[in-house]
């Protein structure tokens, strides 16, 4: 099992970055939709129409999100901290992706960077 730590840095408010986390409609406008999401622990989500599904398993609103992920065929859930801090109007966003299949890691690195996290940075910096 493989681990992906990234950080991004978004200009843009925790609460921003938090909402484009959690918000089906604006998961909807930087891609990740048909989504459905909360921010309630115990939620069941799901993003891109069910090809990525799992359950929020910690809430700190605006600063911590962790949930349990499934993707493919996989045969246990991997988990995914979002944990963001705010400073000045910026807000740090460190994502640590654990227990991913060994053969999905390099994907995922590729797949965080150009279809989740980064077109969320640009959504929100376009605003």
């Amino acid at each position: 099992m493989k681990t992906i730590k990234q950080r991004y840095k978004i200009n843009a408010s925790a609460r921003r970055v938090w909402n484009a986390l959690v918000n089906p409609k604006i998961i909807a406008k930087w891609g990740g939709g048909p989504a459905k999401m909360t921010d309630d622990v115990g939620f069941r989500f799901s993003l891109w129409g069910g090809k990525i599904f799992g359950k929020n398993i910690s809430v700190e609103k605006n600063k911590l999100l962790v949930q349990e992920w499934f993707g493919g065929k996989w045969d246990k859930a991997s988990i995914v901290n979002f944990t963001l801090k705010e400073k000045n109007g910026v807000t740090i966003i460190n994502l640590v992706h654990e227990d991913i299949p060994n053969y999905e890691e390099k994907g995922l690195k590729k797949d965080w960077k150009q279809n989740y996290l980064g077109p969320l940075k640009k959504f929100l910096e376009e605003k």
